[in-house]
């Protein structure tokens, strides 16, 4: 499952890693698609800004089909502000997580992986994060071994 945002990097990335790993795919989306402006971080009254600093759920539009009978879940995004964007949070809360695996892949335009796994480990109580990976590009080789790595 994963988040993208304007660019579709991550949508390109997720495609790549539901291919490798003979996956479903989910797309999270918020109710409320974001706009250019609204992603804009540099306008302290944008969106995305409000949203971190105020620490706003961000309302998600549906949940895979059967999770609950997932093992392994892999959560990708776009790093915001050295983590998840309220939109991952929002909609990991809404899900039962308990004996779950889960692994994160993040892209970014400039910030590293850092503690972001770290971060996102409350929103998804019961589950066991066993990987996160900074991805730079969506080439099947990295994307493969990363995979295999689970």
């Amino acid at each position: 499952m994963y988040f993208s945002a304007e660019s579709g990097r991550t949508a390109a990335l997720a495609k790549v890693i539901a291919e490798e790993a003979a996956a479903d795919l989910f797309e999270i989306k918020p109710k409320k698609l974001y706009s250019k402006a609204d992603l804009n971080y540099l306008n302290p009254l944008s969106r995305v800004n409000l949203e971190k600093i105020g620490n706003k759920e961000v309302p998600t539009a549906g949940v895979p089909d059967h999770f609950e009978q997932y093992e392994q879940v892999l959560i990708g995004f776009p790093i915001w502000y050295a983590g998840a964007p309220n939109v991952i949070t929002s909609f990991c809360k809404s899900l039962d997580w308990n004996g779950k695996k889960v692994a994160v892949f993040a892209t970014s335009g400039g910030s590293g992986i850092g503690k972001t796994a770290e971060k996102l480990a409350p929103f998804v109580k019961g589950a066991e994060i066993h990987g996160a990976k900074l991805f730079a590009e969506a080439d099947a080789e990295t994307v493969r071994d990363w995979v295999k790595s689970l």
